[in-house]
């Protein structure tokens, strides 16, 4: 007799790939109206499940986690990020969790250096004339934007997203600073021409262009704040494809529209999928980007993940430690 499948809830609608591998695998339940479970439909699927699958908009908190049966012994979640669990709560009831590292690290560099180009040169602006019927023709002083090349780009986290974007904006002919926890390894900074600043106040004040690549963690909620975001010079150019809890939105915006910073684009916002009206605002005005959270928004991305949480969940149910499990020291 076979053995009895793992009960495995998966919180949003995957794609269809890897919909039909889990179901071929694991007892699989399915989220086909891909609408987020409500908080009662994920204690129940908590209370049920042996394995849940939520992805970055579900909450899964300390509450949920004690109301998990005694069956209840894997957490994979389908993102890199895991701010969205209390990972610590988890791991106190016997609970492993899993994330999906590596997967998105090319995706979401692409992303941010498109944002940065599309900020500097006005790229958004422009693509909006010519539908609205508003182009006369090329005239010398019209839709100017800032060149790139020659500028200074401090990078806040230089993990691998960090490293990925490091190696873009290089080609482009940025000089690349970072602030991290600590320095990299040597290779990397001689690879890159990286200046490595201790004191992120003091890289903030000297860059031309400010992109967020570090995860959100109690440590970096508000890392930049509205203290330090005053450090930024008029023409810089902030960028955030990261975690909207990181930047003091509020502090942002204002400054954004005391013409006290030049530009930002942000593709993850500080109550999303709540956006300011004053973001929106600024947006229409030419003076930020906006993107609906798209960052690591490919195809190949989105299949790359659902395989890694396949193989998380396979090898747990083996008997085996998952490959992308989070332990005590990684918090």
């Amino acid at each position: 007799m076979g053995r009895k499948k793992l009960l495995v809830i998966v919180t949003r609608k995957l794609p269809d790939a890897v919909e039909t591998r889990m179901c071929e695998l694991f007892d699989a339940r399915l989220n086909i109206d891909d609408k987020p479970m409500p908080r009662s439909a994920l204690a129940e699927a908590m209370r049920a499940a042996e394995v849940i699958v939520p992805t970055v908009t579900d909450r899964i908190d300390t509450e949920l986690i004690g109301l998990a049966g005694q069956q209840m012994k894997l957490i994979a979640n389908f993102g890199n990020g895991v701010d969205n669990i209390d990972v610590t709560a988890a791991l106190g009831r016997g609970m492993t969790v899993t994330n999906t590292p590596g997967v998105l690290t090319e995706d979401t560099a692409d992303m941010t250096m498109a944002l940065i180009l599309a900020v500097a040169r006005r790229l958004v602006e422009g693509a909006r004339v010519i539908p609205a019927g508003e182009w006369t023709g090329w005239a010398p002083t019209w839709m100017l934007g800032r060149r790139i090349s020659g500028k200074r780009l401090g990078i806040v986290g230089m993990g691998r997203i960090g490293q990925a974007l490091a190696h873009r904006a290089k080609a482009f002919g940025l000089q690349i600073h970072y602030h991290n926890r600590r320095p990299a390894a040597a290779p990397v900074e001689e690879a890159l021409e990286a200046t490595y600043w201790e004191s992120l106040d003091q890289m903030l004040a000297r860059m031309d262009i400010v992109s967020v690549n570090c995860p959100h963690t109690p440590a970096t909620y508000h890392l930049l704040s509205a203290r330090r975001l005053k450090y930024l010079r008029p023409h810089a150019i902030l960028v955030n494809t990261a975690r909207g809890e990181i930047i003091d939105e509020t502090a942002l915006t204002r400054m954004l529209e005391t013409g006290e910073v030049a530009g930002a684009g942000l593709d993850v916002f500080e109550h999303e999928p709540a956006v300011s009206q004053k973001l929106v605002r600024l947006a229409n005005a030419g003076k930020v980007t906006l993107l609906p959270h798209m960052g690591s928004a490919t195809a190949e991305g989105r299949i790359d993940m659902g395989e890694k949480v396949i193989v998380n969940i396979k090898t747990f149910m083996d008997g085996h430690h998952p490959p992308d499990r989070l332990l005590p020291a990684m918090l």
